[in-house]
């Protein structure tokens, strides 16, 4: 099965991704020019019309080459047709071929998690949500709206060092939806944070710090800029940050295409999946 995307069936394949999950063909062609990258979009197609999507995003874990499997979907005429799974098992082995040693994904809903199960991927990656008033603290300070796609991923190295890892063109592409989304980012020199704020209450979509303590006094500085006077922060299942607060969420798969490899204590986030 040929199910590498050809550059010119890219607009065809940006019109399912709208059709399917909205947005603009602009963001869905950055997706597959940008995010994924050309050579990494599969498609299958029926009388030369594409009928399903698969973007392979090119990331590393561990130190393993791998794939984050994006955008999956097919035509509403193939649903239930098990034109994806097809489409799925071809891209695993063309991507094994290629020496990826994993793909990655986060399903879009619960019974999703069953879906993929069947085909191969387990459970990993984890969330922890928790809830915090924030001190009103008139000396906390911090930098906000610093943070560009390099300094998240030194920020990532740093913090996160067992983190799904996207390249350069990938975490441009996600710091650039967020910032569009109106994401704030906080940082010091002990940690940084991005989250959104909707009345009173800041969401960290991402915390890392050296400390709780660094941790509050970055919440606390967000608190001065935005008036906000609770936080709920969205946490990886295994960082250390709160221990004993919140509750644990399924969150991302892991497919093994060799050996499998350790990953209790991997992170992923903020892979374009309007977390």
């Amino acid at each position: 099965m040929d199910c590498v995307a050809r550059r010119e069936e890219f607009p065809a394949l940006a019109k399912l991704f709208v059709d399917s999950f909205g947005g603009t063909g602009r963001f869905a062609m950055s997706v597959l020019e940008d995010f994924a990258g050309e050579g990494n979009v599969f498609a299958a197609r029926q009388d030369g019309v594409c009928t399903a999507l698969l973007c392979a995003v090119p990331v590393t874990l561990c130190g393993r080459e791998g794939a984050y499997y994006y955008g999956l979907t097919t035509r509403q005429s193939q649903r239930g047709t098990g034109v994806m799974t097809a489409l799925m098992d071809a891209a695993g082995q063309e991507l094994a071929r290629r020496g990826a040693a994993f793909a990655a994904l986060i399903p879009a809903n619960a019974p999703l998690f069953d879906f993929y199960a069947k085909r191969g991927f387990e459970k990993a990656f984890s969330k922890r949500v928790l809830r915090r008033p924030v001190r009103n603290n008139l000396w906390a300070q911090a930098e906000f709206d610093t943070v560009t796609a390099k300094g998240l991923q030194q920020f990532r190295r740093k913090y996160a060092p067992n983190a799904v890892e996207l390249n350069a063109a990938g975490y441009t592409a996600v710091l650039t939806d967020l910032y569009s989304l109106g994401v704030t980012s906080v940082c010091s020199d002990e940690g940084y944070g991005l989250f959104f704020k909707k009345g009173n209450e800041m969401r960290f979509v991402e915390l890392f710090a050296g400390s709780d303590r660094a941790a509050v006094a970055l919440l606390e500085a967000a608190r001065q800029k935005t008036g906000a006077e609770d936080a709920v922060l969205e946490l990886g299942g295994s960082q250390a940050l709160f221990l004993g607060e919140g509750a644990a969420r399924d969150y991302g798969m892991i497919r093994f295409f060799d050996q499998p490899f350790d990953v209790r204590d991997a992170y992923m986030r903020l892979m374009l999946d309007d977390e």
